[in-house]
């Protein structure tokens, strides 16, 4: 979280801070191309700062949620290149929104940010398919690295099983 300190407070100095944003901002136009995304999390600072990074990163943010319902209105409304979506969020969850965003589209591509390290979660999640998750408390290279695989690689409509884990942390039974 090493990008948290640096939009947040004046630790490094300007230089420093310039020479890291253009590292993240030359890497996402090379691999990006102007991707667009909508951000959904339960908790508006993790909103924030996801959109603060990714707009640093040359991808657009087209909308921030905060529920599983607010990440199927969104995807309805902007159809974005790509959703960070949180799973453990109050009254709709992210399963809710993944379910319904596969409806729509089953080839959306969906980068799951989540703390939620059950092998009960990790297996339904497996059983999704086309995805990448990315686990609480990430590195953004974590996130650009999910990203990019989600454009890499094969969509779900190719028969692609299985999520793709990002710096996978040892899971709780």
């Amino acid at each position: 979280m090493c990008i948290t300190i640096i939009l947040h407070t004046n630790v490094l100095s300007d230089s420093a801070q310039n020479k890291i944003m253009k590292k993240f901002r030359l890497d996402a136009k090379k691999k990006n191309k102007s991707i667009s995304a909508i951000v959904i999390d339960d908790s508006a600072d993790i909103v924030d700062l996801l959109c603060d990074f990714l707009e640093l990163a040359n991808v657009q943010v087209l909308g921030k949620g905060y529920d599983g319902k607010d990440a199927v209105q969104l995807y309805k409304k902007v159809r974005p290149d790509v959703v960070l979506l949180d799973i453990m969020m109050p009254e709709y969850d992210g399963f809710y929104a993944l379910e319904k965003i596969r409806q729509i589209d089953r080839n959306a591509k969906i980068l799951m940010v989540t703390a939620d390290l059950r092998k009960d979660t990790e297996d339904r999640l497996g059983r999704v398919g086309g995805i990448e998750i990315v686990y609480k408390p990430f590195d953004f290279n974590h996130l650009l690295e999910g990203i990019h695989k989600l454009f890499d690689g094969p969509t779900p409509a190719m028969a692609y099983q299985g999520a793709s884990y990002v710096a996978r942390p040892q899971l709780q039974q």
